[in-house]
């Protein structure tokens, strides 16, 4: 019996998601991404452009922001890419690693805190592109943080705007 304890899980089959970790993703961050997210609500496109369209919750991008390139000569200006987000969301960049550190851990609870005015039952919608386990992570860790109404938008800006759904720059939150 302890054999079975020791051996790895299933490897998902081609074509279905991955199973759900028991913790946070920890590298490969663009790849599929399960199907479910234990404690929170798993929104389709069409589910996420309603309740956008209603205004009934806050979205949080949580796309990476771009590293500085390392061979940029000293002195040379540095601006981050543009990125287009979902009209009204708040980016919250960089909270979707597998670990953080003090710092983003912090930014990212002051951010959730800001953006739901301290309502640990507001309605969250958390996302960022198409298979990245950043948006899977950050739920979670929302979760972990005692949010109780998170919700996952897989799909992220990738399916909106496959959608034909309106996008918007956004720059992150200081």
């Amino acid at each position: 019996m302890l054999l079975f304890a020791l051996l790895p899980a299933r490897p998902a089959a081609a074509g279905e998601p991955p199973p759900e970790p028991a913790d946070y993703r920890q590298d490969a961050y663009r790849a599929p991404t399960p199907a479910t997210l234990a404690g929170a609500r798993v929104l389709a496109v069409d589910a996420a452009a309603a309740i956008w369209r209603a205004g009934g919750a806050f979205f949080i991008d949580v796309l990476p922001r771009p590293p500085r390139p390392a061979n940029l000569p000293a002195g040379t200006v540095w601006r981050d890419p543009p990125h287009a987000s979902i009209p009204g969301a708040v980016w919250l960049a960089n909270v979707g690693f597998g670990a953080l550190s003090a710092d983003t851990e912090a930014y990212f609870r002051a951010g959730l805190a800001e953006v739901s005015r301290g309502d640990v039952n507001a309605p969250l919608v958390i996302f960022c592109q198409r298979e990245c386990w950043m948006s899977w992570n950050a739920a979670k860790r929302a979760l972990a943080y005692g949010y109780r109404n998170v919700s996952w938008f897989p799909d992220g800006t990738d399916g909106w705007a496959q959608a034909g759904l309106p996008l918007a720059p956004l720059e992150p939150r200081p």
